[in-house]
């Protein structure tokens, strides 16, 4: 069998010229690989949220020398066992002015959405810095944990005997001349005061009107009238005072709340059901796992806080079943509750104690209002 002939010529076949489509293509992807690579080390101008740490308010937490406490510890009043929990949520901020996420990051973060892209001002205004955001939100939580005791003490039935001390009175404020630094605010028109929340709303109710204080001065107490100031700001007025004001308390019982490395006021709720629990005979929540969020004022008013989208999907990684939101933020829960969770909307700690009375019993929930 031959197998070469020598009289058969082979012509090599053609080549077949590349398509101008499929060239064009091909830059076309390339040029986007070089600017997606630029857009990497391209600065942006926004931050990103995400679930953080979730806190059982019930159990341990770690101190800052590494040993494990209880984090919320009571001495001078008998304390009963917990169980399951009642935990408190944090958001994760990705970013700051110094390091912003990359576009990349931005893009992979805008398709989760237990995740949230906010522009860099709403979380990190212009002219404060890391240091000083950090330090204003270690405060807040400090006030927090104070508003938190106070508002679980009163509602055991225990005196905690606030005062609301003049701190400051603007130069040109409305209480100028009339009120001092150093006063104690002990009323206004005739109610006496828990906290600087329950202050404000007087004055708001007064609608400008003149409020009359009751003020300790000199170990006297003298009744000023003090005419707000009505201030403008984005179509709502509001009236002022011009007084910065510092609360404080006395407990009769040592309470003790023990996390590193978390700040702002949003833990103020469920440090205050996390106190009540240790407190009383029986777990409040039946043992189950309930998460929550909300500020607190001493007088039980449950407030407002931001991030809660990534609270509720925290809520589900930790395996709580529950879920307590300020009916302050339903318009951000609706259409964004995670598979697996019940949202209660509160308004105060009345209503939140009402809600976990419903899962202690394991009865019926549909009666509780919900942000839906």
């Amino acid at each position: 069998m031959a197998l070469f002939d020598e009289n058969v010529t082979l012509t090599p076949a053609p080549r077949r010229r590349v398509a101008r489509r499929t060239i064009a293509g091909i830059w076309a992807l390339v040029i986007a690989l070089i600017a997606l690579l630029v857009l990497t080390f391209l600065p942006t101008a926004y931050v990103i949220q995400q679930p953080g740490p979730v806190y059982n308010t019930l159990g341990s937490a770690e101190t800052a020398d590494g040993d494990e406490v209880p984090l919320i510890r009571v001495e001078g009043a008998e304390t009963y066992p917990t169980d399951g929990a009642l935990d408190l949520l944090t958001v994760q901020v990705v970013g700051n002015r110094e390091r912003t996420p990359s576009w990349l990051e931005l893009a992979v973060a805008w398709m989760d959405s237990s995740r949230a892209v906010l522009p860099i001002e709403s979380v990190f205004p212009e002219g404060v810095s890391t240091e000083e955001r950090s330090e204003q939100s270690a405060a807040l939580m400090v006030d927090s944990q104070q508003e938190a005791t106070a508002a679980a003490l009163i509602e055991l039935g225990y005196d905690v005997n606030p005062e609301l001390t003049v701190v400051e009175v603007g130069e040109d404020a409305a209480a100028a001349g009339i009120i001092q630094a150093g006063d104690v605010v002990v009323a206004a028109d005739g109610q006496d005061l828990l906290d600087v929340a329950q202050l404000r709303d007087i004055v708001a109710a007064a609608q400008g009107d003149p409020v009359e204080l009751t003020v300790r001065r000199d170990g006297q107490d003298v009744v000023e009238t003090v005419t707000p100031t009505a201030v403008e700001a984005d179509g709502e007025t509001s009236w002022l005072l011009g007084i910065v004001l510092s609360t404080t308390f006395d407990f009769p019982i040592d309470v003790t709340i023990q996390l590193n490395n978390v700040g702002g006021p949003s833990a103020g709720m469920m440090f205050a059901l996390g106190i009540i629990d240790s407190l009383t005979e029986g777990e409040l929540n039946g043992g189950e796992n309930v998460a929550g969020t909300g500020t607190i004022t001493a007088d039980g008013t449950v407030g407002p806080i931001g991030g809660i989208r990534q609270k509720m999907y925290g809520a589900v990684d930790a395996d709580a079943g529950w879920f307590l939101a300020p009916d302050a933020n339903c318009d951000e829960v609706v259409g964004h509750i995670p598979d697996g969770l019940k949202v209660f909307a509160v308004g105060d700690l009345d209503d939140a104690l009402a809600v976990l009375d419903v899962v202690r019993s394991d009865g019926d929930t549909s009666a509780l209002a919900t942000c839906e």
